[in-house]
């Protein structure tokens, strides 16, 4: 199955059902959809894989999965909110939000690993860019505003890069592609961490913004000159270069998913049964680590209000870690290791409320 994004979309809704059926509606994420078993709303960063997953369980199960594509922001405000049955992020819930979630305790299960690339628009530049974590801080700081600057064509020896100015583009909502993008460049940079810091939402020192990983990557596409960071399947989807990236141990890395995955492998060792799986692996060590990797969550309540509901959400979770697992990789998402799916699989007893 193809899946195409609009350039600009204000919440796009992803509807799950039989004979994979897609359907896409302007109203607000996490409104109640005749004949929808559940609700959720949140990241854009995986909503590839999420669209893959609800159209093939709702072909096998009959289960019909809901989603708002609206941004990590969003949709843990609807979750806190209870208008969905579960949230989803790239950027886990601080203790504020947790505290702040009307249903109680909020529990993450990573999903699957992704990872974040700068993406540009450069007619003519055939070969890979090549970027520091240093560069892309100061690109995103307004400090380098031309495409032939020194430190650039330094990096890029062999490509000619043209005397343009650089149009920066950066997500205009909460977001967790937004979270993984800064948490990196303060691991990188102390003139970001000083200044912009890390978060969903940041105060962005120059560019235009774009609603959703869509709209990042549309501008990106529509408009020569731009730089701008999106989830890996986005750039592909949209036919955009993916810059390669030096890591910390000092080699320039391709995004792809055995990169990812080798993010991973320091982070996953840590990761034990009373974990709360709110990790980052951005800057990771290894050799062939790409350094902008995240988990992607989904944010499930501890205890279930509705235990039918409840019941057809833990379902689909425990499908999602074995048969789901399987369909990662065409997408550009790296799959759980299998003895963290398994654990994280056992975890699923602990939510409580679920009808028998």
């Amino acid at each position: 199955m193809r899946y195409r994004f609009a350039a600009v979309v204000s919440a796009v809704t992803f509807l799950a059902c039989s004979g994979a059926e897609k359907q896409s509606a302007g109203a607000e994420a996490g409104a109640t959809t005749s004949g929808v078993d559940l609700n959720g709303a949140g990241a854009t960063f995986p909503l590839p894989i999420y669209s893959k997953w609800f159209s093939n369980y709702a072909e096998q199960t009959g289960v019909k999965i809901n989603y708002g594509s609206v941004g990590s922001g969003a949709g843990i405000k609807q979750l806190s909110e209870q208008t969905v049955d579960f949230g989803a992020s790239d950027g886990p819930m601080n203790d504020e939000e947790l505290a702040a979630a009307k249903g109680g305790p909020v529990l993450h299960f990573p999903t699957v690993l992704g990872a974040v690339v700068i993406t540009y628009n450069l007619p003519g530049v055939t070969t890979p860019l090549k970027l520091t974590g240093e560069l892309i801080a100061d690109i995103f700081l307004g400090k380098i505003t031309k495409w032939n600057d020194a430190r650039l064509v330094a990096e890029n020896a062999g490509t000619t890069l043209p005397a343009q100015d650089i149009l920066v583009v950066h997500r205009s909502d909460g977001s967790g592609t937004s979270f993984i993008f800064t948490d990196y460049l303060t691991a990188v940079s102390a003139a970001w961490k000083a200044g912009p810091g890390k978060g969903k939402s940041v105060a962005w020192p120059i560019g235009l913004g774009g609603r959703g990983n869509e709209g990042v990557s549309g501008s990106v596409k529509q408009t020569p000159g731009t730089i701008g960071y999106v989830e890996l399947a986005y750039a592909k989807q949209n036919g955009l270069p993916a810059a390669h990236v030096k890591n910390a141990a000092g080699n320039v890395v391709e995004p792809t998913i055995a990169s990812i995955t080798a993010a991973a492998e320091g982070a996953i060792a840590q990761l034990g049964p009373n974990s709360d799986y709110r990790v980052s692996i951005v800057n990771a060590p290894g050799a062939q680590a790409y350094p902008i990797s995240s988990f992607t969550w989904l944010l499930v309540y501890t205890n279930q209000a509705d235990g039918a509901k409840g019941k057809k959400l833990v379902d689909f979770m425990r499908w999602m870690y074995t048969t789901g697992q399987q369909s990662a990789a065409s997408l550009d998402y790296a799959p759980l290791p299998a003895a963290l799916a398994t654990q994280l699989t056992e975890r699923l007893s602990s939510i409580t409320g679920i009808a028998q």
